[in-house]
């Protein structure tokens, strides 16, 4: 499965931005799906995922209360939600693919979106 990540940019503390994933090329709802982020100099990261069918959603404790994954099966589409900005959030953001849920190790990733840069400024 082919991913894409859009929707990243520069916002400031304190605000939103929502990520979008675009899968092709195979059966979307064959995969549960989830979002890892990588900052400089740091490993990549779990963030959030979610099942085949849209349920049973996963968080980093880091992100919990303020990201919220989502899924369109009828579009193949993967969104995350996030609000309540803080400048530690500042990384690449990608999102993956597997078959077995939740995708929440990047040894159970089987395909990886090309990534989307997330800048949270003070």
């Amino acid at each position: 499965v082919q991913l894409q990540a859009s929707g990243g940019g520069l916002v400031q503390a304190g605000g939103s931005l929502r990520l979008s994933c675009a899968a092709s090329g195979r059966t979307f709802s064959n995969y549960a799906m989830g979002w890892f982020r990588q900052a400089p100099g740091r490993e990549r990261e779990f963030v959030a995922a979610i099942g085949r069918n849209g349920g049973n959603k996963y968080y980093a404790d880091s992100v919990k209360g303020r990201f919220t994954i989502s899924r369109d099966n009828v579009k193949n589409m993967v969104y995350l939600q996030m609000n309540s900005l803080k400048p530690e959030d500042t990384a690449v953001y990608y999102c993956a693919a597997g078959l077995s849920h939740p995708v929440r190790y990047t040894a159970l990733v089987g395909y990886w979106g090309q990534g989307t840069q997330v800048t949270v400024s003070s």
